[in-house]
């Protein structure tokens, strides 16, 4: 299967890729006549990025329009129920004479036109607002110091940590540290807030400290802490509000002993604040609830317990919001569910999940036997479509539809054909507010047998003139997680920018990737130099025997878990001329204790896996050139990995430096970047030193490297 056709442009010239527009999220408002994403753009100065948002059309007769302009930019839009448009935002405000860096606040934009204006501040700032679809009552999260009292005097406590330039966090437990940023000292809450109600009338006027009047018809929102009790309960956690906003249901964590946790569902009472556990087993860990309309059920997504020997497994299930046993859904159903959205009828859900390599939507219906017999695709895009909004009469479905051909657009499903007739549909378009780049090659798809006989198969992203009189040199490019899937589109390894140069880049969904089924996985658990790697050589030589592809002129790139591949292919094979390493694991036995995830490394990886699974130890073997590349603020792989893997591969490798200290393998340091490089001119940098390095091997070409680099 073949898809795609086009010129190179913008992915000969990184100045014009960094400044493409980026779309994310997507929400409907209650009435479902309004349909609103975040675009993100390159700054004037072309060093930052900034967000705005913007209306697209839910009926596709009208392009879409820029709604908020501002420097510091808006995130997180929600409607509330009279159809009000609310988002996160530090820009000033103009009512309160703020100029400089006011933290972030609750701003909302009038559905019948106007300005935008503040309707919720704290010291700390706000983020994640959510409002109830049927009710005045908006949710949101805030920080707070553990020691405060009340608002003033966590500002108070902030104002002395900053005037006395102290930043030390005493920490009581597990994590202490989230991918690229400190946990602590501050917590956060959730916080309920009320506006003024149909006609007027507050939904918890009883409520102390609630504003209740009906005189204040354009008042600041009075905010009330539902979790003072929390502690650290809510880090890094999600949740969401009932269609009357009576009850709010939020992932909450629970400390275990030597410093391990896992996360159940608790239900609050938004008028007393009384919190109750909904689902716990003691063992599972559970996250994205979404209240049914009627608010009846709790769907949720469960993963359970993984261990040295077991992988965990991802189900969906439901629990009664008023209390009771908790029901599995699709226990059968061999893919892992990523999200979960209510009908309006409460009576079925739709799910998306990872499958053979694209992201499609199915239907399950609620009442059918909990045999997986129920699910049923709805899409039929060779696509992944995420941030679902289903309209009010359940007829279409609203999201965002990505691929290797194109980035997130907003798209419509007709779900009442699909139901309808029980087979899946193709999405439409919607009048967007960006445009998809023109393809500097085409997209096909690659399969072979592994050597224990497991299907692998792979997306190759193939130069126009490559073929048989023009063979391509071939990338391999392995992704992270490991429990990922190589199925939509990617800002940061993007296979175009490889094809323009005229490589064909090789994306492999080898052991372990999710859209597979269980079985699939479990063939790599425990065992990442093995099953992983063998699937990953025997994908390449099926690419290598295609007439579009020079075998003799081959490299391999990846990053986090694909860095760790990468390392580990160097140490056992010579057949690539050049391996790109980005933030990889280099010594397991080491890495544990210094990840932010160390409880669930002590859980999944004996001393034994990670002495036989360790690439330091063949790192005598390497005679391939390597690029090494890490960023210093890297929590989730540490930038200790890549300081290892450095001196060790000018210290042991078979390609040792020479009595100046001169070497073929090159190390590209970023000291304000985390596990990803997001710094647009870091960006720039990224990419033309991959593009430089691999030219000189690969290509046996002689590329400028960026003049920033000094």
């Amino acid at each position: 299967m073949t898809y795609g056709d086009g010129g190179p442009a913008p992915f000969h010239a990184m100045d014009e890729y960094v400044a493409l527009p980026r779309l994310s999220g997507l929400t409907l408002s209650p009435d479902g006549t309004r349909l609103v994403t975040t675009v993100t753009t390159l700054d004037a100065a072309g060093t930052g990025y900034g967000t705005a948002l913007w209306e697209v059309d839910p009926h596709g007769h009208r392009p879409a329009q820029r709604l908020t302009r501002s420097a510091a930019g808006e995130q997180n839009p929600a409607f509330t129920v009279d159809g009000d448009l609310i988002f996160a935002s530090a820009r000033p405000d103009p009512q309160s004479g703020e100029v400089q860096d006011p933290p972030r606040a609750l701003w909302l934009l009038p559905a019948g036109g106007g300005e935008a204006r503040v309707v919720a501040s704290r010291g700390a700032g706000i983020s994640a607002p959510h409002a109830a679809a049927g009710a005045p009552v908006v949710l949101l999260r805030s920080d707070v110091l553990p020691s405060a009292t009340d608002p003033a005097h966590d500002d108070e406590l902030r104002a002395a940590r900053a005037s006395t330039k102290v930043s030390a966090i005493l920490h009581t437990g597990f994590p202490v540290r989230h991918w690229d940023h400190d946990l602590g000292p501050a917590a956060p809450h959730l916080f309920l807030g009320e506006l003024p109600g149909v006609g007027g009338a507050p939904l918890h006027g009883e409520i102390p400290g609630v504003a209740a009047t009906p005189e204040e018809v354009d008042p600041a929102i009075t905010l009330r802490d539902l979790t003072p009790g929390a502690g650290t309960a809510l880090r890094e956690q999600s949740a969401v509000l009932s269609f009357d906003g009576t009850t709010a249901v939020t992932t909450w964590m629970v400390a275990e002993a030597r410093g391990s946790y896992r996360v159940v569902l608790a239900a609050i009472d938004t008028a007393s604040g009384d919190t109750r556990v909904l689902v716990d087993d003691g063992e599972s860990s559970y996250g994205c609830p979404q209240i049914s309309p009627d608010g009846a059920w709790v769907a949720y997504i469960r993963e359970s317990r993984s261990s040295a020997e077991v992988a965990p497994t991802v189900t969906l299930g439901v629990v009664d919001l008023l209390g009771g046993a908790a029901r599995p859904l699709a226990s059968t159903w061999d893919r892992w569910p990523t999200s979960v959205t209510w009908l309006p009828d409460s009576d079925g859900l739709l799910v998306t999940a990872n499958d053979d390599g694209r992201g499609p939507i199915f239907h399950l219906a609620l009442d059918a036997a909990a045999t997986g017999a129920e699910v049923t695709r709805v899409t039929s895009d060779d696509a992944v479509f995420t941030d679902l909004q289903v309209s009010p009469d359940g007829a279409s479905v609203y999201a965002l539809r990505s691929s290797y051909l194109e980035p997130p657009v907003p798209v419509v499903v007709d779900l009442a054909t699909a139901l309808g007739t029980g087979s899946p549909v193709p999405a439409t378009a919607l009048a967007g507010p960006t445009t998809s780049p023109t393809l500097p090659g085409v997209l096909t798809e690659v399969e072979t047998t592994a050597p224990d006989g497991a299907r692998v198969r792979a997306f190759l992203a193939l130069p126009h003139d490559a073929g048989p009189e023009a063979p391509a040199p071939l990338l391999l490019l392995i992704h992270g997680g490991p429990l990922n899937s190589w199925n939509a589109w990617s800002w940061r390894w993007n296979p175009w920018l490889l094809v323009a140069q005229g490589y064909a880049v090789l994306l492999p969904d080898p052991a372990l990737s999710t859209g597979y089924g269980q079985a699939f996985i479990e063939r790599g658990w425990g065992a990442w130099g093995q099953t992983p790697y063998t699937d990953l050589m025997a994908i390449t030589d099926a690419a290598e025997a295609l007439p579009e592809i020079d075998a003799t002129r081959t490299a391999a790139l990846g990053g986090s878990f694909g860095g760790y591949m990468a390392n580990w292919v160097a140490g056992h094979t010579d057949r690539f001329q050049a391996i790109v390493s980005h933030a990889g694991l280099w010594s397991l036995e080491h890495f544990g204790p210094t990840t932010d995830t160390a409880t669930l490394w002590d859980r999944e990886m004996t001393p034994e896996m990670a002495a036989a699974s360790s690439p330091n130890a063949f790192v005598a073997n390497i005679v391939t050139p390597m690029l090494v590349i890490h960023g210093d603020k890297d929590y989730r792989v540490p930038i200790g990995e890549g300081m290892s893997l450095w001196s060790d591969l000018l210290a042991k490798s078979g390609l040792p430096a020479d009595a100046r200290g001169e070497t073929v393998h090159r190390f590209l340091y970023f000291p304000d970047e985390n596990h990803w490089v997001l710094k647009p001119q870091n960006v720039i940098v990224w990419n033309e030193v991959i593009q430089a390095f691999l030219a000189e091997h690969v290509l046996g070409e002689t590329r400028p490297l960026p003049t920033t680099l000094g």
